[in-house]
């Protein structure tokens, strides 16, 4: 059996209001609570499962999404739609701006909690340095 990542816990000050904001960004459904977890499944059947935590410092994370150029575009109109600040960096800096890596596009945003969720259309090495 390959090794596959099956799933993993994003800890959110609300697990709903945190999937939610994810989930219509991303353009997923938020699934039906499992025991303390808000489901929140990709199309490769990744879950990131939000849960509420009780800290008042989450630390912040970083998860990446492939995307098509289509679903691309329409991350990114709801980005923009929604008022949410993009940068082209993981340093969060130039906002307003995309990249161009490996010839595709990617963005950077911050979810309610401040992690780091990024879109790209290329995998990172697949094409050309830009």
């Amino acid at each position: 059996m390959p090794i596959e990542l099956n799933h993993t816990i994003v800890q959110s000050r609300d697990k709903h209001a945190a999937a939610r904001f994810v989930g219509e960004l991303l353009g997923l459904e938020v699934g039906a609570p499992f025991g303390p977890f808000v489901p929140l499944v990709t199309d490769n059947g990744v879950t990131l499962d939000y849960a509420t935590s009780d800290r008042s410092d989450i630390p912040p994370q970083h998860y990446a999404f492939l995307v098509s150029e289509k679903d691309f575009d329409q991350i990114f109109g709801r980005i923009q739609e929604a008022g949410v600040t993009y940068y082209p960096s993981p340093a969060l800096d130039r906002p307003g701006e995309i990249n161009h890596r490996d010839g595709g596009r990617g963005a950077y945003f911050r979810d309610l909690d401040g992690h780091v969720l990024e879109i790209i259309t290329r995998p990172y090495g697949s094409g050309p340095a830009s």
